[in-house]
């Protein structure tokens, strides 16, 4: 695949894979991590015949969780959870993916490291019942 053709000429493609069925990529779901001099987004593509494209800038999320149940520890696979705070998709689900700890770990650094390249500062707020 020709990811500047797919995101630009100067995109670089920092991380891709497929939603996996029994641990082999059998999915038209795909998952890039794509950087460019500006900014650094993750993409899901969905669809064969039509494609559908959900994006978020990685400054833009504030919470990253993961499961893996008995056939991802058996296959090396997992479920990584990415929330936003994109208005159009607060969450984005990379579902079944290899090696997820590791995507896990790449993708937190990254985000600390957009954050602090944007200017993003986050506050939580804990509210008391």
């Amino acid at each position: 695949m020709n990811i500047q053709r797919k995101f630009g000429k100067t995109a670089k493609c920092l991380w891709h894979d497929r939603k996996r069925f029994m641990g082999m990529p059998l999915s038209f779901t795909r998952y890039y991590l794509i950087e460019d001099p500006t900014w650094v987004k993750m993409f899901v593509e969905t669809g064969l015949t039509y494609s559908e494209i959900e994006e978020v800038n990685l400054y833009r999320i504030c919470d990253i969780s993961f499961h893996q149940g008995l056939a991802g520890k058996m296959f090396n696979t997992g479920t990584v959870v990415l929330k936003s705070s994109d208005e159009s998709k607060p969450t984005l689900v990379l579902k079944n993916v290899k090696n997820p700890y590791q995507v896990r770990d790449m993708i937190a650094d990254l985000v600390e490291r957009e954050k602090t390249v944007h200017g993003v500062r986050v506050t939580e707020f804990h509210g008391h019942n």
